[in-house]
């Protein structure tokens, strides 16, 4: 059973994130369990946010990913605990850097103590920012751009 678990686990963290596809979902913190029963794989997910048009093609991304390693697995959706940025772990953060979008602040920035949002520039690092959109190329980022660099990017919202 373990190694069945292991081998799903593998399987499913493998699949990207359909609109970050440098991101896996083990590294945005979506994958949130491998339960075995016998022979059985279910896998369970949580979406960073209600409603995310993303989370039917993780879905079905990992049932082929489990399909291809010989696996019987579905997926299932939880929605508690809800989804945080605080769950992207430090190889997708540095991997949503590398690929010039800004990562969330944690939840214990100073957006959450004092309603400001300290944003580094993923190119060159200046703090000098600026909100442009609430929305960015996605639901899930907003547009910034740099005072320094003069360079538009993302930043991956905070939830």
């Amino acid at each position: 059973m373990i190694d069945l678990r292991a081998r799903a686990w593998a399987a499913a963290a493998s699949v990207c994130d359909p609109e970050i596809p440098v991101l896996t979902v083990a590294d945005l913190g979506v994958l949130r369990e491998v339960r075995v029963d016998g022979e059985s794989v279910e896998v369970v997910i949580t979406p960073t946010y209600s409603g995310c048009p993303a989370m039917n093609m993780i879905a079905l991304d990992i049932e082929t990913a489990l399909a291809e390693a010989g696996i019987a697995g579905r997926v299932t959706t939880t929605l508690a605990p809800p989804w945080t940025t605080d769950w992207i772990t430090a190889e997708g953060r540095a991997k949503l850097l590398e690929y010039g979008i800004a990562p969330p602040p944690p939840a214990s920035s100073r957006r959450a103590l004092f309603g400001e949002t300290m944003v580094s520039c993923p190119r060159c690092a200046s703090a000098d920012t600026e909100r442009i959109a609430e929305f960015g190329s996605t639901a899930c980022k907003s547009l910034w751009r740099c005072i320094a660099c003069r360079e538009p990017f993302d930043l991956f919202k905070c939830h």
